[in-house]
């Protein structure tokens, strides 16, 4: 037992460490958006169905030693092609920057990258668990299965925690690729072992034939399938929704998935079926304050937000794994129950990867998720006349109705509501009192990117975070000379150029073609500038490194997917790229405000790095000019700029020691947690 124990946790444990390096690897070139993950997951989920299909496909045709052989012969394969095309070892990864839907590209970067070997690992839990039952009917093979799920959350668990903080990713590849060679090793003793004690078992297995328990009915594995796609599509909606208002960094993901692969562990953890009744009388509560969360449009706190997306999703994972424990086969079945809770993961991760960015132009992929539990909950209690039942009822169609509210009030009164691969945007008016009377919002996600006023006199008054007292204001103020030259990551509503001059140049870069849609028909910024505007459609590191040098006078960073600025944008090499774009007495501008990361401590250290004077600017909101509370931290080695007067009473602090240079290779986000 122990040998079959050893092999499915080392190949569960590498299974989950490759994901989030690799989502890591990728995002990037992508312009860090938080949709990068999902389209990561959609592989994952993928790629499992297709080594479950493959182990149900073996184990379902071939005599036992010739499942053993072909399986080794697979496995030496992977073992040889390992070192042709995995992670930044390859090389460079494609670019779909300035795509509305780089999915596809994503997908063959991660087939091409590590589709093998994932596949490979993808097969080893049911097909150990049908060698291991084999000739073994006291058994109890699905102990493996729970088993398989608790070394993936230590995989998971152990990449923010251990890996990602002390290993570069380059070096977290070449650790990966030798766990993954003595994972081969073990498998093929695990083989060795199963082709000597399957000597004799062929009579046995033939006397058994007419003992063998009834199959599965297909209505049985629609509900497995069901079941599997609602956990899924909770778990990858709630991922998303946590990305795209905190940011698109790997806790984000690991957390949310380590839950997932808990309620595995937990349900599946003996022979008896995990009780249900707890798990379907919470699911109704839980679903009726995910459905006030929703419809609030969130909370405030990093952890007070996160525990109650990730306990909703404890709970209704708990709801559906404990229903496929309760209806789990024989373990004659095992591997066509695998197969179909693979099926339903894959569809899930289809439907929130692939269809939902196409079908919907906002994320209600949530709502969607929330309100299948209620249906599913429904389903099994269906023939139950307790008060208790009648309550839970009344509990899960409020939470249907407060997903429903969600849906119509977020369009309600919206002139523009999109979705790309990016993020979703929204645009709204909004009446106020006063002699200014109006507003327009742009939102990505939840978080604002962008205010105007509507009346003619007002609408070239800069707002939110660029307002005449933030960071951004003072140092374009204080460079200002006869035809400046002002760079400017990320577009958001153009707010910026209402402060060029005739003869200024203003050169914004965005990724997001939608962003650059809206703030075309929907505002009036780059319109009304005086300056001559240019908009680079693309990512704006790329874009900046094929450029020869712009020799601007002051270079704005306030590229933000969601709440934060995506992290390759923040490191060495980025900021190699920007000094090189800037005059040498030149400015540099970062946008740092963040609810929940410390990121000005970075961009403080880079500028050490840099032996450049860093100057953090705090901006107080301020409801009549619309001004939204900001923090700028200006990097610069211009005299004349730091003795400006208008500096004085603003911090120009030393770097916190927890903030580390960050690298294309190396970042470490737990150490600027707020």
């Amino acid at each position: 037992m122990w040998l079959y124990a050893s092999t499915v946790f080392l190949s569960a444990f590498l299974l989950f460490q490759i994901q989030p390096m690799v989502a890591k690897w990728l995002l990037p070139s992508v312009g860090g958006s938080a949709a990068v993950w999902t389209t990561c997951m959609l592989f994952f989920q993928a790629f499992l169905l297709l080594g479950y299909l493959y182990s149900d496909w073996l184990a379902g045709r071939f005599a036992f030693k010739i499942q053993i052989a072909l399986h080794t012969c697979l496995l030496a394969a992977s073992a040889l092609m390992l070192g042709l095309g995995l992670g930044p070892q390859s090389g460079t990864v494609w670019s779909p920057a300035g795509s509305d839907h780089p999915i596809i590209t994503i997908l063959a970067a991660l087939g091409w990258s590590i589709g093998i070997p994932y596949f490979v690992l993808a097969t080893t839990t049911p097909l150990i668990q049908a060698w291991y039952a084999r000739g073994r009917e006291k058994a109890l093979p699905y102990r493996l299965f729970a088993l398989s799920n608790l070394a993936s959350i230590f995989g998971l668990l152990a990449y923010p925690v251990l890996v990602e903080p002390y290993l570069s990713l380059r070096h977290q590849f070449q650790t990966w690729s030798w766990g993954y060679l003595m994972f081969v090793i073990l498998y093929l003793v695990s083989a060795l072992c199963s082709w000597q004690s399957a000597r004799g078992t062929s009579a046995s297995a033939a006397a058994d034939v007419d003992s063998m328990p009834q199959e599965p009915s297909w209505d049985l594995r629609f509900l497995w399938m069901l079941f599997a796609a609602c956990a899924c599509i909770l778990l990858l909606a709630i991922t998303n929704y946590l990305t795209q208002n905190i940011a698109p960094v790997p806790f984000l993901w690991v957390l949310p998935l380590g839950v997932y692969l808990l309620s595995f562990v937990f349900c599946f953890s003996d022979d008896r079926s995990f009780n249900t009744n707890w798990w379907r009388w919470l699911a109704g509560p839980t679903l009726a304050v995910l459905g006030i969360v929703l419809f609030k449009g969130g909370v405030n706190g990093l952890i007070l937000t996160v525990s109650i997306f990730v306990a909703g999703l404890f709970v209704c994972c708990m709801f559906c794994h404990s229903e496929l424990a309760r209806r789990k086969p024989h373990a004659r079945f095992l591997t066509s129950f695998y197969l179909m809770i693979a099926l339903g993961g894959a569809l899930g991760g289809v439907f929130v990867g692939l269809v939902a960015p196409l079908v919907f132009n906002a994320y209600f992929e949530l709502p969607a998720g929330t309100a299948l539990c209620a249906l599913l909950v429904l389903h099994v209690r269906r023939e139950s006349t307790s008060t208790r039942h009648l309550a839970n009822l009344a509990l899960v169609a409020f939470a249907g109705f407060l997903a429903c509210m969600r849906v119509f009030s977020y369009a309600s009164g919206t002139r523009v509501l999109a979705r790309n691969f990016y993020g979703s945007l929204r645009v709204s008016d909004m009446a106020i009192p006063g002699p200014k009377q109006s507003l327009r919002l742009l939102y990505h996600g939840s978080i604002v990117h962008g205010v105007q006023f509507l009346l003619p006199q007002f609408r070239r008054q800069a707002t939110s975070y660029y307002g005449p007292g933030s960071g951004v204001a003072l140092a374009i103020e204080s460079s200002r000379r006869s035809g400046a030259r002002v760079g400017v990551l990320g577009l958001g509503a153009g707010t910026l150029a209402t402060y060029g001059r005739a003869g200024d140049y203003y050169r914004f870069y965005e990724i997001n073609p939608l962003v650059i849609q809206v703030a075309n028909t929907e505002f009036d910024f780059l319109r009304d500038s005086q300056a001559e505007v240019d908009v680079v459609e693309g990512d704006a590191r790329l874009a900046l490194d094929r450029e020869p040098d712009q020799q601007f006078d002051v270079l704005v960073l306030d590229a933000f997917s969601g709440d934060s600025i995506p992290i390759h944008l923040l490191t060495r090499e980025a900021f190699t790229t920007y000094f090189r774009h800037l005059k040498p007495d030149g400015l540099l501008a970062a946008h740092v405000s963040n609810q929940y990361l410390d990121i000005g401590s970075v961009v403080e250290r880079m500028g050490l790095e840099f032996a450049k004077q860093a100057v953090v600017v705090e901006s107080p909101g301020d409801n009549e000019s619309r001004s939204l509370p900001a923090i700028w931290v200006l990097l610069t080695s211009s005299h004349a700029f730091l003795d400006n007067p208008r500096l004085k009473g603003f911090t120009s602090p030393a770097s916190k020691p927890a903030a580390d240079v960050w690298t294309d290779d190396y970042s470490d986000l737990f150490r600027v947690l707020k």
